[in-house]
């Protein structure tokens, strides 16, 4: 992509957008970037940006910034009703994701990983799973540094893990992963898309532009997932929990005798014993299957695989244990932010469960959930801006109750819950309405338990 001396915009400026604009001044381009927010992160932006000679707006859009551009790079948190987006539009502007922008300068090869839930654990895994076995491999994507920010690391015998969005699919052109796979894709976002269709049909444009000499890795296990192999021009594999018992020929990594079993090449090969998997639930079951078969695709040994399963323990705030208090598990999985992922996370609970859930509303569709409640929970604490949303869809399955902040959620959690019990804060939603980020939102979390596990110690150091 030739840049120099080109006027380029670039919309949106967190770590993609601030990427983005340094890769494009790199490349001589003439930048200007635009944010409508304001506050004092953004305020260090402008001034770290201004100082790389990049022209920089905060607080609102402007159509001078946007007018005039050859191109306009898009951050994947702005939609496309956003004011920019839509003057870039009227002045047949081309645009384009950052992602696809680092793709324009992205020599090594690249593995993406997508899906409604788990992306990030098989990302992360997967990268273990390489640098173990002595590749060179860089982690990046919708999971910590963006593509931009990482492309001068990579060489052209890097694998680049990427974790990748239904939001940065939006915006491709060329983006051509070797290595494409799909988790699985429920309801989510729907405060983003008019409908399921459009969010699953993004999600399939990961491997839209894939040939005969790369792979398209798909979950045999998710029911809409089977049939979108003929939409593929590329060499189609599944993985499932099961082995089939009909000749399914194309499923190459599975689970056998409780061994994590994968074809590749030399016929059938145990990987890893499904007791040595440190991770907890069925869906980290699925997770680790399908990043042993990439293991062994791209010719790391089973026992560098199986090394690095066993020492696995997973992201912090996706179904970790932060405490036991009288005999309570509290467990952080803020990272669940779906009504798919809380499904799996109280399906991965074999005691009786206090749910505490909700956040900022992305309209999804709680009822799903229903079921799944009723058999598990003995209690929900409801939080934040779903609240209401969920407690219509949820009436019924459980005693539900209502909390102003986290404190008060697990507080009440603490009261209600027996010895044996597990609190489990698997909010559903995202966290936008009061706190920055899961991460901050399970941080509370833990604030929280730390101080009733304080509390309880104190008692007990009183009665002593």
């Amino acid at each position: 992509m030739e840049l120099k001396g080109k006027r380029v915009t670039v919309i949106g400026l967190g770590n993609s957008g601030v990427n983005a604009a340094l890769l494009l001044v790199k490349h001589g381009a003439k930048v200007f970037a635009t944010d409508a927010g304001i506050n004092s992160e953004l305020k260090k932006t402008k001034a770290k940006l201004e100082a790389k000679g990049i022209n920089v707006e905060i607080g609102a859009h402007t159509e001078a910034f946007v007018k005039g551009s050859a191109l306009v790079v898009l951050s994947p948190g702005v939609e496309e009703s956003s004011k920019a987006v839509q003057w870039a539009i009227q002045h047949n502007i081309r645009i384009i994701g950052e992602m696809e922008l680092g793709y324009q300068f992205c020599k090594g090869r690249i593995i993406a990983i997508t899906g409604t839930n788990g992306k990030s654990t098989v990302t992360t895994l997967i990268g273990e799973i390489l640098k173990n076995g002595g590749a060179d491999a860089v982690v990046c994507g919708n999971i910590g540094n963006s593509l931009c920010g990482e492309v001068a690391k990579i060489k052209k015998d890097t694998w680049v893990v990427i974790e990748v969005s239904s939001a940065q699919l939006e915006r491709i052109g060329t983006f051509k992963p070797h290595i494409a796979i799909i988790l699985n894709i429920t309801d989510d976002h729907m405060d983003r898309y008019k409908n399921f269709y459009e969010y699953f049909n993004y999600k399939l444009k990961i491997f839209a532009n894939q040939d005969k000499n790369d792979i398209l890795i798909l979950n045999h296990d998710a029911e809409n997932l089977r049939n979108i192999k003929g939409l593929a021009g590329s060499n189609v594999l599944f993985y499932s929990k099961n082995k089939p018992t009909t000749s399914v020929h194309d499923i190459s990594a599975y689970v056998k005798d409780e061994w994590i079993c994968c074809i590749c090449g030399e016929g059938e090969k145990e990987i890893v014993h499904i007791n040595d998997i440190k991770l907890k639930g069925i869906h980290n079951l699925e997770n680790v299957i399908v990043c042993s078969l990439i293991g062994m695709i791209i010719g790391v040994t089973a026992r560098a695989i199986r090394d690095t399963v066993r020492t696995f323990t997973g992201l912090s705030h996706r179904f970790e244990t932060v405490a036991v208090v009288d005999g309570v598990e509290y467990i952080d999985d803020s990272k669940s932010t779906t009504v798919d992922s809380t499904k799996r996370a109280l399906e991965s609970c074999e005691k009786p469960v206090i749910l505490i859930a909700g956040g900022k509303d992305k309209h999804s569709n709680y009822n799903v959930a229903s079921a799944i409640v009723e058999e598990k929970a003995r209690h929900v604490i409801l939080i934040g801006e779903a609240t209401d949303a969920i407690k219509k869809s949820l009436i019924g399955s459980a005693p539900i109750y209502e909390a102003k902040d986290m404190d008060e959620a697990v507080l009440q959690s603490g009261k209600l819950a027996h010895n044996g019990w597990i609190v489990l804060l698997s909010p559903m939603c995202s966290s936008f309405d009061m706190y920055k980020s899961y991460k901050e939102r399970g941080d509370k979390f833990k604030e929280a338990v730390k101080k009733l596990k304080s509390k309880q110690e104190t008692a007990e150091g009183m009665k002593k």
